[in-house]
């Protein structure tokens, strides 16, 4: 009797065990995000991006900076057909006909493919450098900010005001005008020549890191301190307190991990602005240094000869276009997967 007795126990906390549990905020998120069409295409685009960006060296047909100018400007034929304005010499045109650039070459005989791969790499660096510099700085200073509040808080933020004071374009022109016009005249072993021979090695991608790193983390920043000032007074918060949890537990194992979702939402929709940053200033001249291809290089190239071939403008715009808008179209999917007050919607 015992024994049954002893059995239909263990079949009760058995059966207790079995119920199913819920799912987690991230689970369900990620069960939205993948009903939401335009997100998905968006990010399999930068999962292709990424990709093509990191087997470049395998993907491109031929090197990005190899001229031959006896095929200057020569497209394929389907190109010519795309844009009827470009007129092939055997139909009493002028441009050359060759298939051995499957999207024709630009006006220093340079493969446009092979340059717009290797371009895959400039503008995913950017859209990198600038939330990963932004979450670096921005999420511990708004956290601080945040959590202690009254005097520290007020003068942290007036710190945060008079950052916004410098524009992230000018900032990043007046250090590329000043380093790379005055490197000629420094001293090996200087500051600036070191700058300058640094930046040259990284193909002129070194001053647009630091300005975008210098100038992308006070958004964040205020965007974390606000939601810091929400959630710090919390239930489970004052539980931790009582728990004896310190200052540091609290604002990185309570605090932080329940303002993910905005953290996340922000910085994949700011990713587009960075890539826009990189992208005009290349078109002014002021960007990445030739012959290290940058789509907006690449689209002012080809604006100078767009009524004669404009393929080789609109091709690298394609490009520029279709990342921007992936990351757009990923962002508005995951604020909407990371809303709290989606969580069970269907």
């Amino acid at each position: 009797m015992a024994v049954l007795q002893q059995r239909q126990q263990n079949a009760g906390v058995t059966k207790l065990d079995s119920r199913p549990k819920g799912d987690s905020l991230w689970i369900d998120a990620w069960r939205r995000l993948r009903k939401n069409r335009m997100a998905v295409l968006g990010l399999i685009i930068i999962i292709l991006a990424v990709l093509v960006a990191i087997f470049a060296n395998f993907l491109a047909p031929k090197a990005y900076d190899k001229q031959v100018l006896a095929d200057n400007n020569a497209a394929p034929r389907w190109v010519t057909q795309l844009f009827p304005s470009m007129i092939p010499r055997d139909m009493g045109g002028y441009v050359t006909i060759s298939e051995s650039y499957p999207l024709g070459a630009d006006s220093l005989g340079r493969d446009m493919l092979s340059r717009i791969i290797y371009g895959t790499r400039v503008s995913l660096a950017v859209a990198f450098i600038g939330p990963l510099s932004a979450m670096l700085v921005g999420i511990p200073f708004g956290l601080i900010s945040g959590y202690l509040g009254g005097r520290s808080d007020n003068l942290m933020m007036r710190f945060v005001d008079i950052m916004y004071a410098f524009p992230t374009l000018l900032l990043i022109i007046l250090l590329m005008a000043f380093f790379r016009s005055s490197t000629a005249q420094n001293e090996p072993g200087t500051l600036a020549y070191t700058l300058g021979r640094l930046d040259a090695s990284m193909g002129g991608m070194l001053f647009i890191a630091i300005g975008v790193g210098f100038t992308s983390w006070m958004g964040l920043a205020r965007l974390v301190r606000g939601q810091i000032l929400s959630v710090r007074e919390k239930e489970y918060i004052e539980a931790a307190r009582s728990m004896g949890v310190g200052t540091r537990g609290i604002m990185f194992r309570h605090m932080l991990p329940n303002i993910l979702g905005p953290i996340i939402v922000a910085e994949t929709l700011t990713i587009p602005t960075y890539i826009s940053y990189e992208a005009f200033l290349s078109f002014i001249g002021l960007g990445v240094q030739a012959p290290t291809p940058s789509w907006g290089g690449m689209i002012a190239d080809g604006a100078r000869a767009i009524t004669s071939y404009p393929s080789q403008a609109i091709f690298p715009a394609v490009a520029l276009f279709l990342i921007m808008f992936a990351f757009n179209f990923l962002g508005d999917g995951l604020r909407d997967a990371l809303d709290p007050r989606m969580r069970g919607i269907d």
